[in-house]
């Protein structure tokens, strides 16, 4: 109840505050940032993460990448800064979450459809001009942080085209002997259903949360060359969640 509560509150002052100020420019994303950033972290307490940063994250604007293990990922990454994510189409339509998401100005893609990619890029050109964050999640689906998975090269065309610096983060959970392994209970993955997943979650006590900024942005003029110069940086410094496991993944 209270993720709901604060979602819907948070939610109802963006929607207000859109309508009653005259908001433009730097003051519209002042107002976003706040929204996004109180959500993130006022959820991050009610499920029990602790976070853990370690480097510096980006100055906006910025495109950054990160492998993916959760949908948890959104509430780590937007509790430490101000950010446009890109997510898949389906999260726009999950009680709450998809709503602010989609009132903040989160980037729905939809996977399954290539002739949406164009779309999708034009609105990331966009908020980089404007001076907003990107976040991507290029692996395309979330693992059990096993390894990470080859980055899907389509939606880097905006920032090799540009000779935009992209930086880099790594995302890792654990959890204490108490509770359940954190790539059961934290990581989303396989055939895992949202409801009961996100049930288990709440009913943890506590988890750490560690994101590890890369020290420096990658530039290259092609997006596949940028792709794999990425995924090989944030392999680099990746903290699996467990060692060995099945390969299963979730399309997410």
């Amino acid at each position: 109840m209270g993720i709901i509560f604060v979602s819907l509150l948070l939610q109802t002052i963006w929607l207000t505050g859109k309508r009653l100020l005259p908001l433009h420019g730097a003051m519209r994303r002042t107002l976003r940032k706040f929204i996004l950033t109180s959500w993130a972290r006022s959820l991050a307490v009610l499920v029990g993460m602790r976070i853990n940063v370690e480097g510096q994250p980006p100055r906006p604007p910025f495109f950054l990448v990160a492998n993916h293990l959760s949908y948890i990922d959104i509430i780590l990454v937007a509790s430490q800064m101000d950010c446009v994510f890109i997510a898949k189409k389906e999260i726009s339509d999950w009680p709450g979450m998809g709503w602010l998401a989609g009132g903040v100005g989160t980037i729905f893609i939809d996977r399954k459809n290539f002739q949406d990619i164009p779309r999708v890029i034009g609105l990331i050109d966009e908020a980089l001009n404007v001076g907003s964050g990107i976040v991507l999640f290029p692996e395309g689906t979330s693992t059990m942080g096993e390894t990470i998975m080859p980055f899907s090269p389509a939606l880097m065309e905006p920032a090799a085209r540009a000779g935009y610096p992209v930086s880099y983060a790594t995302i890792s959970y654990d959890t204490p002997l108490s509770e359940p392994p954190a790539h059961a209970s934290v990581c989303w993955w396989g055939d895992m259903e949202f409801a009961p997943h996100l049930l288990k979650l709440l009913l943890m006590s506590k988890f750490r949360a560690t994101i590890t900024y890369g020290e420096d942005a990658i530039h290259a003029d092609d997006r596949k060359v940028l792709a794999k110069s990425l995924w090989r940086a944030v392999n680099d410094q990746f903290i699996p969640v467990v060692s060995a496991s099945p390969a299963i993944t979730r399309q997410s």
